[in-house]
């Protein structure tokens, strides 16, 4: 049995379209009404779209649905498909939790309320029939104000039983004017001890190498390898791994098709430069993990010897793993936590 980890997913983005039509139809959704049949709703949830402020609108559609109380039945089902589907071990899910609160409170309110997002997304996870590893990356936000920006690293820093690590999401054209709060920001998490991830060098609107220093991951960094090669060697020094995310590039408008991937792989298995192969968003795409693999092995991207070095990757930079469990002993243990009726998040 294979047992994959997936390091880049958002809550958002991960519902299936087929799981997220019938909870509409069952909470007498008004966007049913929009779309009139299921198919209409598929094709406008899954077709590429021109930039990546316009796909990043899906995100919007899908996080005012998921409230505290419907959060256990996204959690649920994105796992029994991780598990059942893409025979995932490990992954980690990324939100912000402050676009999960309730519109109508004030923002202090809200950002209380974000603690609650955070723990019922937590003990959702704990599926007994579903060991999946899982934890969360909670996300900065660049639409969010500084103020909840920092709530949000600090719930990293006083949930870590939930949470582990931060990320940057969001439109990349606004990081420029907000660069010097984004860096204190980050900072401000390595200075206590979080674990960082971020995107950047995702579009050609996202090269920012002043927030290079501060992640200890790059969210699809993919520009780099493409137009900035020259950086590759002080990413490999550092130990920095690529979560390259393929079916989203040709989604976001950012490449016109994903065999313009191969020389993003070819530059770093050369530079020494680890990458894992991750999913964003698997619902938005209709493409799972497994589908990830083969799309790239059947383009010949990449060959099962660079699939395998890709996979092991996704393991030893997983946040809440540790930088040490393989994927032999990781088995061992789920079947140790299968055995005893308990999964440990």
């Amino acid at each position: 049995m294979a047992l994959y980890a997936d390091l880049h997913r958002h809550l958002g983005g991960s519902v299936v379209p087929r799981i997220l039509w019938r909870y509409l139809e069952r909470s007498q959704s008004s966007l049913t009404g929009q779309f009139e049949t299921y198919a209409n709703f598929e094709t406008f949830y899954t077709r590429p779209r021109n930039t990546l402020e316009e796909y990043l609108e899906l995100h919007s559609l899908v996080e005012k649905v998921q409230t505290p109380e419907s959060l256990p039945y996204f959690i649920c089902r994105l796992l029994r498909g991780a598990y059942i589907f893409e025979n995932l071990a490990y992954l980690e899910l990324r939100s912000t939790p402050y676009l999960r609160t309730d519109e109508t409170r004030s923002q202090g309110d809200r950002i209380e309320q974000m603690s609650e997002i955070v723990e019922i997304i937590g003990q959702a996870a704990r599926q007994v029939e579903y060991p999946i590893v899982m934890s969360q990356i909670v996300c900065m936000h660049t639409k969010l104000p500084y103020d909840v920006n920092k709530a949000i690293v600090d719930l990293a820093i006083n949930h870590p039983q939930f949470v582990c690590g931060i990320d940057l999401a969001g439109s990349d054209r606004l990081y420029g004017e907000r660069m010097p709060e984004f860096v204190k920001l980050y900072a401000y998490a390595r200075n206590h001890g979080v674990k960082t991830t971020g995107h950047l060098y995702e579009t050609v609107n996202g090269c920012y190498p002043e927030l290079l220093p501060y992640l200890m991951r790059i969210g699809h960094g993919i520009q780099i390898p493409m137009k900035y090669p020259e950086l590759l060697k002080e990413i490999a020094t550092n130990g920095q791994c690529l979560e390259v995310c393929p079916s989203t590039y040709p989604k976001t408008g950012t490449l016109k098709d994903i065999s313009e991937l191969k020389v993003v792989f070819d530059r770093c298995f050369d530079a020494g430069v680890d990458i894992a192969i991750c999913t964003d968003n698997a619902g938005l795409h209709n493409v799972r993990l497994t589908q990830e693999y083969e799309n790239l092995l059947t383009l010949d991207i990449i060959g099962f010897e660079e699939l395998q070095a890709c996979q092991e990757s996704a393991f030893r930079h997983g946040f809440a793993w540790g930088y040490q469990e393989r994927p032999a002993s990781m088995l061992s243990r789920l079947m140790q936590w299968e055995g005893s009726g308990a999964v440990v998040n």
